[in-house]
């Protein structure tokens, strides 16, 4: 890990999705160009990407999610920038992680949706417990008590 550039050592990158019907990847940007500081920002397609010391980007990405904490989400980048393992200029074509960026923006408005939903469900349903294979996968008799259930 020693071979990648000097000047981002000791440094973080974070990607900042937002997928908001009040807010753009580019108003997001400009909101976090006013805040910045010493943090590099690129504005991206799903975003931005926020490259600084640990506790500046730490600070910068809470106040952006407080814009809109139910539709801006965060992650950590893998690898730092420049790094000869992961760089697009050694690999040729679209950057390693943009297909998992792509596919992770298609599911956060359903993350989204329940987080806005979240404070009003009734606190006394409990959710149902893991099936016994731990898959997750319905049992087609529980299926079948559930449609039952739901005849008038």
């Amino acid at each position: 890990m020693a071979d990648y550039e000097p000047e981002y050592r000791g440094s973080v990158t974070k990607y900042v999705f937002v997928e908001s019907p009040d807010m753009t990847p580019g108003d997001l940007a400009i909101r976090a160009y006013e805040i910045a500081g010493g943090v590099m920002i690129k504005e991206t397609c799903f975003g931005i990407q926020v490259t600084g010391s640990e506790s500046e980007v730490e600070d910068l990405v809470s106040r952006i999610r407080s814009f809109d904490p139910t539709h801006i989400f965060v992650k950590d980048r893998g690898f730092p920038p420049g790094d000869p393992r992961r760089c697009r200029a050694n690999l040729g074509g679209a950057r390693p992680g943009f297909f998992g960026h792509e596919f992770e923006m298609g599911i956060i408005r359903h993350i989204s949706r329940g987080l806005l939903r979240l404070p009003s469900r009734d606190p006394g349903i409990e959710p149902h417990p893991p099936t016994p294979d731990h898959t997750g996968r319905l049992d087609s008799a529980r299926l079948k008590a559930i449609i039952a259930a739901k005849e008038p």
